[in-house]
């Protein structure tokens, strides 16, 4: 590559005009292999791209939602991000045991087979590469949360199985169709997504797993709302939208087209890409506390807020943390006003309730009468 570039938001802008070159069909030999769809080679729909990339940076942005009509690439999208996702380090323990723990509660803060370890100085963790684990629209509860173990014996105690919200520690959690969801698979999620732990009581065993996951979700509004609840767990919200230019739908179809004739080679042209991007995004990760927000841009954002109504502490939370992400994936260390143009309608669309702000309206109506009823009986 002739171009030198060192932020990610200048790969993202260079890999989308990447031309490419056509590529022969490849024989079919009847093998079955999971090569996804490249992300960066996704056209056009530049919010979503950066919402995904913000979201592998920053990991207390909370999440993503997709919010869109059918073929418009969100589970493509979401699926392509596997190989540029950045390393963490993972406890080796079902448990999810960790130093930190010992440093904080003591040696009885781990399980015991971890207290052995630590003790005989082996490490607790290993280095491991953030995986997308994603929710099956079909799961039932037990296979989110975790059942017992169908290999116990009369002399070997059952053990709870792990489940998908506990595998999806220190990943990244998809739900596709989220809106489809049943309720006892939301509410599992919604308490191990508030808490980062979950317990589960099955009989006389009993089980608590991490379960820190970032959320992406994807949904069809016309197939159906999504609880409030659910909605407020997602920070980044992205509107979805099919692609309008010709031009780009036509390029849209001709890497498509490519893709399908031989997905190993139209994968390869994007390799390079992909790889700098990846390790930009680590690198970038770790400069991510340098980053700072000036009080003239802090009261900006909170003055918008304000303005627009918004009663949720999660709407600045979101909005500052994308800023912090977009300022430090541009190569800066102070956020601006114009940062937090970038990233508001991501963050803060949706949060405002018309049924909460006519129910506030009206209690304030109320509270008036109370108060001038109590003044005239006190004439």
């Amino acid at each position: 590559m002739t171009q030198s570039v060192n932020t990610i938001t200048d790969l993202l802008s260079i890999a989308g005009s990447k031309r490419f070159l056509d590529v022969p069909a490849m024989e079919d030999l009847g093998f079955a292999e999971a090569v996804h769809f490249p992300f960066l080679a996704l056209v056009g729909q530049q919010e979503m791209k950066l919402a995904l990339l913000l979201t592998i940076l920053n990991p207390h942005i909370d999440g993503v939602l997709l919010i869109g009509p059918r073929g418009t690439g969100k589970t493509t999208a979401v699926r392509g991000l596997a190989p540029l996702l950045p390393d963490v380090d993972r406890s080796r323990c079902p448990y999810g045991c960790l130093p930190d723990d010992i440093e904080t509660g003591g040696i009885d803060a781990v399980c015991p087979d971890c207290a052995k370890r630590y003790g005989e100085g082996q490490p607790l963790t290993f280095t491991d590469r953030v995986h997308l684990v994603e929710l099956p629209l079909n799961a039932r509860l037990d296979d989110v949360i975790g059942s017992l173990s169908d290999q116990g014996t009369p002399h070997v105690r059952m053990r709870i199985r792990r489940g998908i919200l506990s595998r999806a520690d220190l990943n990244i959690l998809y739900a596709d169709e989220v809106n489809l969801l049943g309720d006892d698979i939301v509410n599992a999620m919604l308490d191990a997504s508030a808490q980062g732990v979950y317990r589960v009581h099955r009989g006389s065993q009993v089980a608590t797993y991490r379960s820190r996951f970032t959320l992406i979700g994807s949904m069809n509004p016309e197939e159906g709302k999504l609880r409030p609840q659910m909605l407020d767990r997602f920070g980044l919200r992205v509107l979805v939208r099919g692609l309008i230019d010709s031009r780009e739908r036509h390029e849209a179809y001709r890497r498509a087209l490519a893709y399908r004739r031989n997905p190993s080679m139209f994968l390869q042209q994007y390799s390079d890409f992909t790889d700098q991007i990846r390790l930009e995004l680590q690198t970038t990760r770790e400069r991510l506390a340098e980053t700072s927000i000036p009080r003239r841009t802090r009261e900006a954002g909170l003055e918008l807020i304000n303005r627009l109504g918004i009663h949720s502490l999660r709407a600045e939370w979101t909005l500052f943390e994308a800023a912090r992400a977009y300022t430090v994936a541009d190569g800066r260390k102070r956020v601006r006003i114009g940062d937090l143009g970038v990233v508001a309608p991501m963050a803060l669309r949706m949060r405002r309730s018309p049924f909460m702000q006519t129910f506030l309206e009206t209690q304030a109506i109320e509270d008036d009468d109370i108060l001038t009823t109590l003044n005239a009986l006190g004439e």
